[in-house]
């Protein structure tokens, strides 16, 4: 003991380390996940070898996570505050007043103090940024000696732990079960009738399945029907949905241009959408295994969406527009939007900032990139953006405003949410420079919260035992009404006013929640990636909306 307590680094390494461990512990489709898993290995170790941490430790890794989980949700909360997005906007505000006004309701009925109705607001709402928003507003609250700032940050890690694994359980059950059943729907079978409405025909894959027929085929035919046709015609003929990528007469590799003319016995290669390739062979011959000479390699390239004419279009309407696409045989066969893979369907929309991964012709590449966007360079982390990203946030971050007598400030933690969803939007618009690589995101991310999370339970456990003494059955109650009431009227307003389709819904009441556990438990039981699709808008809203609740609840119940 007297070693964690001379080597407080290595106590908070231990916890990471033990913490990840505990959280990788399932119950049936249920994991607490390395966070709460963290928070709890480190306030047991904290309540036994009462080990310090200096705060500044606390501050600067939070900043890192904020800034990042801001960074990496910028441009898809920007591009989602449209008309379209509406009725997805409403599910989050649903979600912000009703954990606030139950939060407050707790705290007004049953005596509770500031920092203890603020860890059941994090806790239930399953949203760990909360804990640093609250924890650090506590701090600046005026009127509290230095003990009671410790012990009011004490009860939100203690609450927040309790209740957030009352309303972790809560939220996986409810969305992936529950849920289900009160819109009256298999989810299997509605997430794929709805995915075949959304591509046009054609079932989704399982889970653990890939295509066995790509969509995107190149095939050679030998020329017995299409005498005299050029290119060009041929092309045509099939509305541009087909390229001809290499031609073969007798030794000679010729160039497909437009004005050349077939003749009898050449060796073509078509690529194009499977039904479509296969169209175009009949009007041109039989098909012939791959013959050297006629293979010509398709370039595959990343894709920056910086043009805003595309923003907000399907990639249907923006292949109409730019034909390009269908002349140069450029196909797109992925959409990556911040760290979520999107359907390449012909019905999914593209928005500024979206990483569109395009195959074809090199030259028909170049083309399109130069019309729609930029290549993708997220190779190294641009530090200079970082640094000045989070330094800009810790600067908000100190601005205070009186409201009604108030002192309300964003403190260090609302300032680099911020900072980081302005600075993810604008490197978004142009992606030549402020690189920051997805995985590297992530990986700060994850860090800083662990960091600061371990940080917490060391220090606040010397609290958490008389704490749950006093309000043990109440953090239970709390952790599940407070993901039962949003949630509920989520799924009957969505369902019933808003009229979004069923599995959308229940993946968007997931991202509402912020619940990673709740989403992927809901993709296994539909084994399909479409609640995604209404996960993926709520949880970038959530994301910059939760965590302010933590510096308004304190500000209310402090005044």
């Amino acid at each position: 003991m007297g070693v964690l307590r001379d080597n407080p680094e290595l106590a908070l390494f231990l916890c990471l380390a033990v913490g990840y461990l505990v959280g990788k512990l399932r119950v049936g489709p249920i994991t607490l996940g390395g966070i709460c898993g963290t928070l709890i290995v480190s306030l047991l170790l904290g309540a036994w070898a009462k080990i310090q941490i200096d705060a500044d430790v606390k501050t600067i890794f939070f900043a890192l996570f904020i800034f990042a989980l801001g960074y990496l949700a910028g441009p898809q909360f920007f591009a989602n505050l449209n008309r379209g997005s509406l009725r997805f906007f409403a599910l989050c505000l649903i979600e912000l007043v009703s954990v606030l006004a139950i939060a407050y309701l707790l705290a007004q009925a049953f005596d509770l103090d500031v920092g203890t109705a603020s860890g059941i607001l994090a806790g239930a709402a399953t949203e760990s940024a909360v804990v640093g928003t609250a924890t650090e507003s506590i701090a600046k609250l005026p009127g509290l000696t230095p003990d009671q700032i410790a012990t009011y940050q004490g009860h939100v890690a203690t609450a927040y732990t309790v209740c957030y694994l009352f309303g972790l359980v809560t939220i996986v059950i409810y969305t992936s079960q529950i849920m289900p059943m009160l819109l009256r729907i298999n989810l299997r079978d509605a997430s794929r009738e709805l995915w075949e409405k959304m591509r046009g025909g054609g079932g989704s894959l399982e889970s653990d399945e890939r295509e066995a027929l790509p969509a995107l085929v190149g095939r050679t035919y030998l020329v017995t029907h299409a005498d005299g046709r050029t290119v060009g015609d041929l092309e045509s003929a099939f509305g541009g949905r087909v390229t001809v990528e290499a031609v073969k007469r007798g030794s000679r590799t010729l160039d497909p241009a437009p004005g050349l003319a077939l003749t009898l016995s050449d060796l073509v290669l078509v690529v194009g959408r499977r039904a479509n390739t296969i169209e175009a062979g009949r009007a041109i011959g039989p098909e012939t295994p791959g013959i050297p000479g006629v293979d010509t390699p398709l370039a595959t390239s990343q894709i920056a969406v910086t043009d805003r004419a595309v923003s907000g279009k399907s990639i249907d309407r923006i292949q109409h527009e730019h034909p390009e696409f269908a002349r140069d045989g450029v196909y797109v066969t992925d959409v990556l939007r911040g760290d979520q893979n999107l359907p390449a369907t012909p019905e999914t929309v593209i928005q500024r900032g979206d990483v569109v991964t395009l195959v074809g012709a090199r030259s028909g590449l170049n083309k399109i990139v130069a019309k729609i966007g930029t290549v993708a360079k997220n190779d190294a982390t641009d530090f200079i953006y970082l640094g000045l990203g989070i330094a800009a946030g810790s600067l908000l971050g100190q601005i205070v405003v009186r409201f009604g007598g108030v002192p309300l400030s964003l403190g260090t933690g609302g300032g680099c949410l911020v900072s980081g969803l302005l600075f993810g939007w604008f490197r978004s618009r142009r992606q030549t420079f402020g690189a920051f690589p997805p995985q590297a995101a992530t990986t700060i991310k994850d860090m800083g919260l662990a960091v600061f999370i371990a940080c917490t339970g060391l220090t606040s456990g010397p609290q958490a035992w008389p704490l749950l003494k006093e309000y043990g059955a109440l953090l239970p109650f709390a952790g599940i009404a407070m993901v039962l009431v949003p949630a509920t009227l989520s799924l009957f307003i969505g369902a019933k006013l808003l009229k979004i389709e069923k599995p959308l819904l229940i993946g968007a009441i997931a991202g509402q929640q912020c619940s990673t556990p709740a989403i992927t438990s809901v993709t296994q039981v539909a084994q399909s990636s479409v609640p995604m699709l209404g996960y993926t808008i709520t949880y970038a809203l959530s994301n910059f909306l939760l965590p302010l609740t933590g510096p308004i609840l304190v500000g209310i119940l402090g005044a």
